[in-house]
Order: C-alpha cells, then structure tokens, then sequence
C-alpha cells in the first residue's frame, strides 16, 4: 500500500512571503482600480476579499509550482515596454492598410514552435501575439502556435521568433 505523502498547503520561506505581499497588493489595486469606491467601509471591505482570497490561492497551492506563481522582475518590466512599442507600430501598420485605398492583404498562417517555454511562457508568447493588432494566435497545443497574421511581413517577423526570443529571455537565469 502507498504511503500518502504529505504536502504543505503552502511553502515557507521569505521568497513565499513577498510573493504573497505581491499578489495581495497585485489583488487590492485591481479592486480599487475597478471599483472606483473610495469610502472606508467599500475600502476595507475590499482588503478583506482580497485577503480571502489570496488565503483561498494560499490553500489551493497557487505558489506551490512554478507553473503558477508569479514571477516579476525587471525583465518583464522591460518584455512589456517593448510589447508596447510593437503594438504601437503594428497598429499603425494596420491603420495604414485598412485606411488605403487598394487593400493589400497577404494573409498567411504559420506554425510557431515554442516547445522550449514553459506553459505559462507559452500562454505569455500567444497572447502577446494576439495583442500585436494583425496577428492571431488561433491554437496552442503541444508547444507549437499556430498563428494567423494580416500580412506577409507580419508572418515573417513572427517567424524571425524575436518575440519568441523575448519571452524565452523573461525567465532565463
């Protein structure tokens, strides 16, 4: 008979803890930026949800694989301020083919292989690509993409992988 093996609901550790703090203060300002409610009682209210809930990740072992826990650092920072550049030109490059007269569109679809991320790295690159205006990740099973792009160097961009290269560079130690 197998011995059932004892697993802590969450880990220990000062690492643990911040990441704790991260994710309540992550929690409490999309309340209040969402909500909008400034009153001490909606306030306080809202501090005690966000602490349930974090006891409630905390529980289900939210921060017990890597999978799942949350991990910033200045990279991310910087993957994001160059995510925003890329939207900024790609949605001027759609603007101006939408907006001319004689619509070129050269769609493609292509297949990105992105075995070597993790899933949550995974998650990151599609989403990232559906967020650049004219791609669109349209399946992701197996680490490989498949992604349909607006244009021909769209695709070509995509598969020159500098947004894979990005992503796989966020966690890199």
């Amino acid at each position: 008979m197998k011995q059932p093996v004892d697993k802590p609901t969450a880990p220990g550790g000062a690492g643990h803890f911040s990441a704790y703090l991260l994710f309540i203060a992550l929690l409490i300002a999309a309340w209040v930026l969402w909500s909008g409610m400034f009153k001490p009682l909606l306030l306080g209210l809202g501090v005690f949800s966000c602490a349930v809930a974090a006891l409630i990740a905390i529980r289900m072992g939210y921060f017990d694989t890597s999978v799942f826990a949350l991990r910033f650092n200045l990279r991310v920072i910087a993957f994001w301020g160059w995510l925003l550049k890329e939207i900024v030109k790609s949605s001027l490059e759609v603007a101006r083919i939408v907006l001319s007269r004689d619509l070129r569109l050269s769609t493609k679809v292509i297949e990105i292989d992105a075995s070597q991320l993790s899933p949550v790295d995974q998650v990151l690159l599609g989403n990232s690509i559906t967020l650049t205006p004219g791609t669109l990740t349209l399946d992701a099973s197996d680490g490989r993409l498949l992604v349909h792009a607006l244009t021909a160097e769209g695709a070509a961009a995509l598969e020159e992988g500098e947004m894979l290269r990005r992503v796989a560079a966020i966690h890199e130690d």
